[in-house]
């Protein structure tokens, strides 16, 4: 793994939104209960998470993680006609101008309007100086073409040294001695800025990734705004039980990234992963799939989102694509849901050490 720029993307979907009127206290979907709306992928209606501010967010959406800059504004334009409007994105990903002219297209040809979209970005290490936080967050706007984002996170609570846009976009983890160098910027500081970015109107919602209880706790103890929403790795391996209880107890909102475990690391060759039996092929994920008539990925992004977990999935297959979005309308049952969850191991793969940046965030 390239320390560099280790998560470089080189390789997605959810649907209209339903509105809610209803306030209520702690994240929770909106199921489409109207016997007239037909389940097809044409006009499946989306769950929402009412957020803490009030706004809703689609229960699933389309990662861009990994997806290529010569197919993603194609693959982005695709996924709107197909129905999706979240697009989880980030400075780290390199490509987000790809991903906006996507947008652009779809709205141009009136698919779409803004408003109708979710767009999500994220903050990325080596700009946590908290004057670096506007400068960088209007310039990941630029690149997407749009005004503001409905909500920026945190990406990793780790604070590095920052590179210029101009010698390296997206920075990685390195400087440009191509080493980790921390720097000492207290998460404190840098929320604050991401507040900042709310009153400024630059962002509709501000969320954290990859924090772990204790920071989450001391965020309270300072924070002006909360967070909406907590993004973490979340698949039946890693279910972080206690994690999701907290965000429950605290009104925050989840969101699950690599909902299917090893799946998505084999291709970086991460031998962690490769050393991991999949979930597809796990015999009671399989069982449970063809108890139900569905997909392998369908039960683990049901799993999650029964229980109140967006997703946000990747596929480049069309097929696939359809049917990560058809992931609510069907429901297992308690007993389902109990053996799947008992899968787990602690199982993390997304941790900084293994690609060989020492810090170690989840120690």
């Amino acid at each position: 793994m390239n320390v560099l720029n280790p998560f470089r993307r080189t390789a997605t979907l959810f649907t209209a939104r339903v509105s809610a009127s209803t306030s209520i206290l702690r994240p929770r979907f909106i199921q489409n209960t109207n016997p007239l709306i037909s389940r097809t992928y044409a006009n499946m209606v989306s769950p929402t998470i009412k957020l803490n501010n009030g706004r809703e967010m689609p229960l699933v959406g389309f990662g861009l993680w990994k997806v290529n800059n010569d197919t993603c504004a194609d693959t982005v334009y695709n996924a709107i006609k197909t129905g999706y409007r979240l697009f989880d994105g980030a400075c780290d990903y390199g490509n987000e101008q790809e991903a906006g002219e996507g947008v652009a297209r779809a709205i141009k040809e009136g698919i779409v309007k803004r408003e109708d979209l979710f767009i999500v970005s994220k903050l990325w290490n080596s700009f946590h100086e908290p004057e670096r936080v506007k400068p960088i967050t209007q310039k990941q706007l630029k690149f997407w073409g749009i005004d503001y984002f409905d909500l920026f996170y945190i990406h990793f609570p780790i604070a590095i040294k920052y590179v210029d846009p101009s010698v390296r976009y997206p920075p990685g983890f390195t400087d440009e001695n191509n080493k980790v160098t921390p720097i000492n910027v207290p998460l404190e500081r840098t929320w604050h800025a991401m507040e900042e970015l709310v009153d400024a109107g630059l962002a509709k919602s501000i969320g954290i990734s990859n924090y772990a209880g204790a920071l989450i706790l001391d965020l309270f103890r300072y924070a002006r705004i909360l967070p909406t929403t907590l993004q973490i790795e979340h698949h039946p391996y890693l279910t972080q039980e206690p994690l999701l209880q907290l965000c429950n107890d605290s009104n925050i909102a989840v969101t699950a990234y690599s909902s299917f475990g090893p799946q998505s690391y084999n291709e970086l060759d991460l031998q962690k992963a490769k050393d991991t039996p999949l979930l597809f092929d796990n015999k009671t994920i399989k069982e449970i799939a063809d108890k139900h008539g569905k997909t392998p990925a369908q039960v683990l992004l049901r799993w999650a989102t029964q229980r109140d977990v967006a997703v946000i999935p990747k596929s480049n297959n069309q097929n696939r694509l359809a049917q990560n979005l058809d992931v609510c309308s069907f429901d297992l049952s308690d007993d389902e849901l109990k053996r799947i969850s008992a899968l787990d191991q602690g199982l993390r793969f997304n941790n900084p050490p293994n690609y060989g940046v020492p810090i170690p965030i989840f120690a």
